[in-house]
């Protein structure tokens, strides 16, 4: 798709973190520039939802000022419900020609785009056959200078709509935590296969019932050199093509043997 004077592209702007998170205001000043900008995001933070939905209770919509010339609205929803309702209700069947999730604060790197709002906002749009990229930057900090962030998915969502994304419609983009200047560059590469090793602390609150606090760390399960893990730890920007089939189409063939099982 290119860019014109005649026809500027609609981007949907969306995020997990909620919609005060520095994060999704630097995603938003990255890609204003570059089209008609709509922004539908939760109204607290929603890390670690992943796909969920809203089914049980009424979903609220409320206009948000958060940057002139922009039209906003947070929602009492999760991510996925942000992107339903943006593309159901508020544009009414126009379709964006691009989605950005994010910037996410940390990584969504390897497994964890199965457990991420970020990803998981962008991939429900691409079900609806957007264009769609989640950011993340490799910095958990609410604090965090995302200026390094703002300026690598400006100049992404720059290229994806003057050149699309090929044989993709789903993209899972970290950035390393490091000056621009220090990044070497872009590479394209696949999802490492790594592991949360997961801890509960246990407590009591005053009423006496127990409670149970997950923690845990990340590890790395994969020595290839092109995996996303890889190419972020040598200073490289990881774009993983992703997609929501989750076949395992090697096994397709050699599990074949249970089709002769007698019913």
């Amino acid at each position: 798709m290119q860019m014109t004077e005649q026809k500027r592209p609609l981007i949907l702007v969306t995020n997990d973190d909620g919609i005060l998170a520095p994060g999704i205001r630097a995603l938003i000043e990255a890609v204003a520039p570059l089209g008609e900008v709509l922004v539908v995001a939760p109204d607290s933070p929603q890390s670690g939802q992943g796909h969920a939905i809203t089914i049980e209770t009424p979903i609220q919509l409320s206009p948000a000022n958060i940057r002139d010339g922009v039209e906003a609205y947070e929602c009492t929803g999760t991510p996925v419900d942000c992107v339903k309702l943006a593309t159901n209700v508020l544009l009414k069947g126009r379709k964006p020609d691009l989605c950005v999730s994010g910037i996410n604060h940390g990584s969504n790197a390897s497994i964890n785009i199965l457990y991420s709002g970020t990803m998981s906002a962008a991939m429900e749009a691409s079900l609806e056959g957007i264009p769609s990229i989640g950011f993340s930057f490799l910095n958990y900090s609410h604090e965090a200078d995302m200026s390094t962030g703002k300026s690598i998915s400006g100049k992404i969502v720059r290229y994806v709509l003057e050149n699309g994304m090929q044989d993709a419609l789903l993209w899972n983009v970290n950035i390393p935590d490091m000056p621009f200047d220090q990044i070497k560059g872009i590479k394209i590469a696949r999802q490492a296969k790594g592991n949360w090793v997961e801890e509960f602390q246990e407590g009591t609150n005053p009423r006496g019932t127990k409670y149970y606090w997950l923690t845990g760390k990340f590890v790395n399960e994969d020595n290839r050199t092109d995996t996303d893990l890889k190419v972020l730890e040598d200073g490289y920007v990881s774009i993983v093509p992703s997609w929501h089939d989750l076949t395992h189409v090697k096994a397709l063939a050699s599990n074949k043997g249970i089709e002769g099982m007698a019913l």
